[in-house]
């Protein structure tokens, strides 16, 4: 893969990661009944992001869990080997919450999807809302973001990855061609 721009810095990703956080606030009239659930690996970190900003900007600490959709896939049987799943968290009822799946990138949904299922199996929330810190397109299910951090228009040859310090030692999003 060739490197062919740099979407986002770390201070461009925590202004969107802060506006995502307080249109989350808006929408759901407080953050009372939020309950954040990051897709595993990058969307964990920006989940753990979002509740920080909610209880800097609103005093509440809200439950943060966190899904592997590896066993959801769409393509399971497409793969030649079992792959392997980790455990799914979700530290709440979700029936008493406003769920707010946090993924890294939005591409086709079909993680999304998969994502949707695997919450339903802690029961049915109030709501199930989605926030992407990048949406780039090329949907294949009938799924968008209520919470986005930037829109990248994107052909389908090149590749969008989300850096975060837990897994990548620094932040920043950067666009590669294939």
């Amino acid at each position: 893969m060739e490197l062919k721009a740099q979407i986002m810095d770390a201070n461009q990703m925590q202004r969107s990661l802060a506006r995502m956080t307080h249109e989350i606030i808006e929408k759901n009239g407080g953050a009372e009944n939020v309950c954040l659930v990051g897709i595993r690996r990058r969307g964990i970190t920006l989940a753990k992001t979002l509740a920080e900003n909610i209880e800097k900007f609103e005093g509440i600490s809200v439950p943060v869990g966190h899904v592997d959709i590896t066993l959801y896939r769409d393509d399971l049987t497409e793969n030649a080997e079992l792959p392997t799943s980790y455990a799914s968290v979700v530290p709440c009822d979700v029936r008493q919450y406003n769920v707010i799946i946090v993924d890294d990138v939005l591409f086709t949904g079909r993680t999304v999807r998969a994502a949707i299922e695997a919450v339903f199996g802690f029961g049915r929330p109030k709501s199930i809302q989605l926030a992407s810190l990048i949406d780039r397109g090329h949907r294949e299910l009938p799924i968008r973001a209520d919470y986005v951090g930037k829109n990248i228009p994107t052909s389908k040859n090149e590749v969008v990855k989300v850096m975060v310090d837990e897994y990548d030692g620094t932040m920043g999003v950067m666009l590669y061609s294939l």
